[in-house]
């Protein structure tokens, strides 16, 4: 079956967004982006919470756009709608056995796209399988974070690390089960 990645910047102190949603401080560009976006390519579905969606309005993102054209998007919400969305966006409600339908249906593994408290839901309910920590050597002090407010104990073992010139490491850990 196939794997939920959550694939997300973070700062070191575990923030994926400074206060106000401000991901300014995050790398925008060199090494460590261009390996993310050639990483984005073997993806063919992405799920994130409605959050996650919305804040892409802040960077011109259109209601019901497709925000990676080469994806199927999920975007678990129990209040959006759109009234003519692009037939590869879908909302859903937010229910695990939505997810589990996704994950056995999808063609590859799937990008799980930012969201401290979808990911948060997530990883308590053991939907989570890989963690690749986009770790930007930044702290923000406050902010979203990496889980929202979970509170869960999991076990992860690190697969593989990489380290860019900028002082970004890319972290990739595996559920332990």
């Amino acid at each position: 079956m196939n794997k939920i990645i959550y694939y997300v910047a973070s700062s070191i102190d575990g923030y994926i967004s400074g206060s106000e949603n401000d991901v300014s401080q995050f790398a925008q560009k060199g090494e460590a982006v261009e390996h993310y976006f050639k990483d984005l390519k073997d993806f063919k579905t992405v799920i994130m919470g409605r959050r996650t969606y919305e804040m892409g309005y802040k960077f011109g993102l259109k209601e019901g756009q497709a925000v990676y054209p080469t994806m199927k998007h999920f975007i678990f919400s129990n209040s959006l709608k759109f009234r003519k969305p692009n037939p590869k966006v879908c909302v859903c409600p937010i229910s695990i056995d939505k997810v589990n339908e996704i994950k056995a249906k999808s063609e590859s593994n799937i990008y799980l796209c930012g969201g401290g408290e979808f990911s948060g839901w997530l990883l308590k309910n053991g939907l989570v399988d890989q963690i690749k920590l986009k770790l930007n050597p930044i702290t923000l002090g406050s902010g979203i974070k990496l889980f929202g407010s979970l509170c869960t104990v999991n076990h992860w073992k690190l697969n593989k690390y990489k380290a860019f010139k900028d002082g970004l490491m890319l972290l990739t850990y595996n559920k332990l089960t």
